[in-house]
């Protein structure tokens, strides 16, 4: 085992992770891990918030770029691959960064995931079609028949987490509440620490969510979006289109929302995911930074030196 432990950083959308997170790994010669589900995709950059070329040149980046956006990414692809990376990190006498904001990988890393297997293709677009032919309301109530206590928990509208479990139950034949009680925990035998990148004020991380947003925009995300319409055979129910932005936008541009509506849409969607991190953030472990502060770098570079010596005193 190293003495140098691995380093979660994990916020909400829009707080200044990326920009903290390069200053640190620079200052304790450490590679960054992307925990986002988004950065997975390929050709998807501005309304990701991508790294930019210069700055992956500063620091190495890793889990980005892995996909295309028609394909999917499990959380359990993404413990494989997150803990392959930490090892190369390590062998090279390196110090992990771990950054991002997609709680399910924070979750699984820190607390443990579900032992619930991947479902087959066919399984998945049956239930799909399924969605699409009987609305999603009707697989609800047939999940309620096989699976009461899922689907008591999951709203009626939630399509994602509805499909997906109905199609646990179509290919083991078994409601996957009996299996989420079964958790494996990546970093359980791992040195690491963690830091809870929270903001005191909402209205600031509103306000940095909006103005990132029109930079976005700005920036033509609206024209990456048509470009990935033309280069992918995009659906609504993949995953890489249930993107905060790229669902908004495409609404739009197949006519399903009104033009003007675009960025309102967007943006209400950002605070909501926003809102969702924050309520995961409140329930995991680890040390509090307030992100808007002045000094929430150098308040988190101090964190991360007490973690490296305490790391050092047990080896």
């Amino acid at each position: 085992m190293t003495s140098s432990p691995v380093v979660l950083l994990i916020g909400p959308t829009a707080s200044g992770k990326s920009s903290a997170a390069l200053a640190l790994a620079e200052r304790f010669n450490a590679e960054i891990v992307s925990i986002d589900s988004a950065l997975v995709y390929r050709d998807m950059n501005i309304g990701t918030a991508k790294p930019s070329a210069s700055e992956r040149a500063r620091v190495p980046h890793h889990l980005i770029d892995l996909i295309a956006p028609t394909e999917r990414y499990s959380v359990a692809q993404f413990l494989i691959d997150a803990m392959l990376a930490i090892r190369d990190i390590q062998s090279r006498g390196r110090m992990p960064l771990l950054v991002g904001g997609t709680m399910l990988y924070a979750n699984a890393l820190l607390v443990g995931m579900s032992d619930v297997p991947p479902t087959d293709d066919a399984i998945r677009e049956d239930v799909n079609a399924r969605i699409r032919r009987d609305g999603i309301e009707a697989l609800h109530a047939e999940l309620a028949r096989v699976d009461p206590a899922t689907a008591s928990r999951l709203p009626a509208t939630d399509a994602q987490r509805i499909g997906r479990a109905y199609e646990v139950w179509l290919q083991t034949g078994k409601p996957i509440s009996s299996m989420q009680s079964q958790r494996n925990w990546a970093l359980k035998n791992v040195v690491h620490f963690v830091i809870r990148w929270l903001p005191q004020d909402r209205a600031w991380l509103h306000a940095r969510c909006e103005q990132r947003l029109r930079d976005m925009f700005d920036g033509g995300f609206v024209d990456e979006v048509k470009s990935l319409r033309m280069r992918y055979e995009l659906k609504a129910e993949m995953p890489a289109m249930r993107c905060v932005g790229y669902r908004q936008v495409i609404d739009v541009l197949e006519g399903r929302a009104p033009e003007k509506e675009m960025f309102d849409r967007a943006l209400f969607a950002t605070r909501q995911l926003a809102k969702r991190q924050l309520t995961w953030l409140k329930s995991l472990p680890g040390d509090i930074v307030c992100c808007d502060a002045p000094d929430a770098t150098e308040y988190a570079s101090r964190l991360i030196e007490r973690a490296i010596s305490a790391a050092k005193l047990n080896t």
